[in-house]
């Protein structure tokens, strides 16, 4: 288990370009898909119409999504189990190429707690226990990657992104353990929640660096990253 430790966010800020398994270490032509909250960088040579494409977090935010079937015209498999994101969802007006999901991703098939945020006007609950909204927990369907990928019928994955509230590190660990390799991965690592540190995320990089993955893109704010996998002919 990848251990967990508290860092304030000026020391994670400040790390960005000084520490090896925090910095980007290969440079290729990508693009930035979707807003300033919610959007990402992708290298577009590696995507098609035809490319799997795994969206873990949608809360009220689908520019990222939306952007990439406008341009390639790709379907997308987008995950949320919060009913508020769900009923956002089927709000809006969105293509038919954008599949939502009600479910959440962990480690394990079953059903998880989620605590919901300590602002109510915002959507993203997490897994990881807040003491503050204990009182408010629900319960919501989860399943791992693996068990996705066999009810979808999809043997690889060419986008995974995973912005889970503090989930990524379990499910990384458990994504190394079942040898799914996605040609790219986007996460957002929380190492600001107290569960959650920098020391965190410095080994789950670490960990998909051993396993083949180049850092490409590095958020301001040093919490989303986004990996690219070698091939073995590079």
């Amino acid at each position: 288990m990848i251990h967990a430790l508290l860092e304030p966010r000026r020391v994670v800020k400040s790390l960005l370009g000084k520490d090896f398994f925090l910095s980007i270490d290969t440079r290729v032509p990508h693009e930035r898909f979707g807003s300033d909250y919610g959007g990402w960088n992708v290298v577009t040579s590696a995507i098609d119409a035809n490319s799997v494409v795994y969206s873990f977090g949608v809360g009220e935010d689908a520019t990222f999504d939306l952007e990439l079937i406008r341009r390639f015209g790709v379907t997308i498999h987008a995950f949320d189990p919060t009913p508020r994101s769900i009923a956002w969802v089927e709000e809006q007006k969105l293509p038919k190429k954008f599949v939502l999901h009600k479910y959440g991703l962990a480690a394990v098939d079953g059903n998880a707690t989620f605590y919901p945020p300590e602002n109510p006007d915002h959507v993203s609950h997490s897994m990881l226990e807040k003491s503050v909204t204990n009182a408010r927990a629900v319960t919501f369907p989860v399943k791992c990657l693996r068990t996705i990928m066999k009810e979808l019928g999809h043997e690889t994955i060419d986008v995974l992104k995973l912005d889970i509230e503090g989930a990524e590190y379990e499910v990384l660990e458990s994504l190394i353990d079942d040898a799914i390799r996605p040609r790219q991965f986007l996460v957002e690592f929380h190492h600001r929640f107290t569960d959650a540190g920098i020391e965190t995320t410095k080994q789950a990089v670490r960990a998909l660096k051993k396993q083949g993955y180049r850092l490409f893109s590095v958020s301001r704010s040093v919490e989303e990253f986004c990996f690219i996998r070698r091939q073995e002919n590079e």
